[in-house]
């Protein structure tokens, strides 16, 4: 096992979360005897006890606290963010996030009574952490205020590209362009830390106004009540939802405490303020049902979600009737296909009409995620002597890396949670360096080692 007391010549990244996997994201930078944390995110994974919360084990960066500077967080998505509150007091360091991002995380820690001081920067901000400078560089992504981050140090440099993809209409936040880079593609770095979700995926991911014509079209036809479910941190969807509720005619409702938090910190960043005007819970049972579109939580499936209820019957303030539509606008998260199946049964028993992509005339979901074509397209802008594909399983990685080879990166280095990656001086990758262990949140909110 190699020293992992960086001297002030070696650069390296260890991911205890994320890499040879999607979720619990965790991502550690080391310099001169110092560590950056990137992301602290959970995973959820269905089990004998129910809905399993895990989240890496952050015992190596424990018991080295008192050298680390920081912790970064990328976007307000769970796999990135979900754990904070839970392993904050483990590490105890300052947390910095874009303004809607650190919202979402303060949520959160108040509810939970976390102390974790949290700092909103700019989306273009550049901020030395001990011997670390950080420089936020805006994409777009499926939540909004996502960022990649370019890490600069005395000995080297990199790109940690997070969650991506090339959005040049996103209906909310900043579109995606060359600029969006901020300079990279004009200065060589080091190394890239590259998102490999939709490696596998040829082409290019579809644009979050793509999805217009879709949602229209399942919206403008329904002859009664719409129930909409999407990821709650897809603040462009809900603003599209709220803008085609308008124009058909209809009456905007919100059921689910995740989506409302969500929709909270938006409006405190000046987001969702055009024609998304919802109505109380308690009004929509009273309204004619073809006056009616619903945003619902739960398009996994989630037994407490508000979709669930609804398809249960049991929901406290709307029953849904035969000839409502339920439209998912979301992607089936691997792992969740049971708890989905079960939900649609539900449903369709109840003589409710579900769309979801498999009938739909028209897209009505788009990934968050940089495909085949984007990928290229960034190896080919960012010059880099290497890519360490990340954020995907083994079959993404590879893909990933098969990529930057045929784009003449020289070198991909491919590894799993706990690999130790040397970026200088010399390059390379010591396997198995530091335990990378996981955490399950129990019931009673204790944490166990799995």
């Amino acid at each position: 096992m190699p020293d992992t007391a960086q001297t002030k010549d070696e650069l390296v990244f260890l991911p205890l979360g994320g890499c040879g996997e999607i979720g619990m994201n965790l991502n550690l930078f080391g310099h001169n005897g110092h560590w950056l944390m990137v992301d602290c995110g959970v995973t959820f994974k269905q089990g004998v006890r129910g809905n399993r919360v895990l989240m890496p084990d952050p015992s190596f960066i424990e018991a080295r606290r008192d050298k680390l500077v920081g912790l970064v967080a990328t976007h307000a998505h769970q796999d990135h963010i979900g754990a904070i509150h839970l392993l904050w007091q483990k590490f105890r360091c300052p947390i910095y996030a874009t303004g809607f991002t650190a919202n979402v995380i303060r949520a959160r820690l108040r509810r939970e009574r976390c102390p974790a001081p949290v700092y909103a920067l700019d989306q273009d901000a550049t901020k030395q952490l001990g011997p670390f400078i950080v420089q936020w560089l805006p994409v777009t992504h499926s939540t909004i205020e996502s960022s990649a981050l370019k890490i600069e140090t005395a000995v080297g440099s990199l790109l940690h590209t997070s969650d991506w993809k090339v959005d040049h209409m996103p209906v909310v936040g900043r579109a995606f362009d060359g600029e969006s880079w901020n300079g990279v593609s004009a200065h060589t770095v080091d190394a890239i830390i590259s998102d490999s979700t939709n490696a596998t995926q040829t082409g290019h991911s579809l644009s979050e106004n793509d999805l217009v014509a879709g949602l229209e079209q399942t919206i403008a036809t329904a002859s009664a009540r719409v129930v909409v479910t999407c990821f709650s941190s897809n603040i462009a969807r809900l603003q599209t939802l709220g803008q085609l509720a308008a124009s058909n005619g209809r009456y905007l409702a919100v059921l689910g405490r995740s989506m409302n938090d969500m929709i909270a910190s938006a409006k405190a960043c000046d987001y969702l303020s055009d024609k998304f005007h919802v109505i109380p819970d308690n009004d929509i049972g009273y309204l004619p049902r073809k006056e009616v579109l619903i945003i619902a939580t739960g398009s996994q499936g989630e037994p407490g979600a508000a979709l669930n209820r609804l398809a249960n019957g049991t929901h406290p303030t709307l029953e849904l009737e035969p000839q409502d539509r339920v439209v998912f606008s979301s992607k089936t998260i691997p792992g969740n296909e049971r708890l989905i199946a079960a939900l649609v049964n539900s449903l369709l028993e109840r003589d409710i009409e579900v769309i979801d992509k498999s009938n739909a005339k028209q897209p009505i979901h788009a990934s968050g995620h940089a495909c085949a074509d984007e990928l290229e397209m960034m190896y080919r802008s960012v010059a880099s002597p290497i890519v360490i594909p990340v954020h995907g399983e083994s079959e993404h990685m590879n893909a990933n890396a098969a990529i930057a080879r045929r784009c003449q990166v020289a070198q991909q280095m491919v590894g799993v949670n706990g690999d130790l990656f040397r970026i200088r001086p010399t390059p390379g990758v010591y396997r198995g360096a530091v335990p990378a262990g996981r955490l399950e949140l129990l019931p009673d909110g204790k944490l166990m080692t799995v």
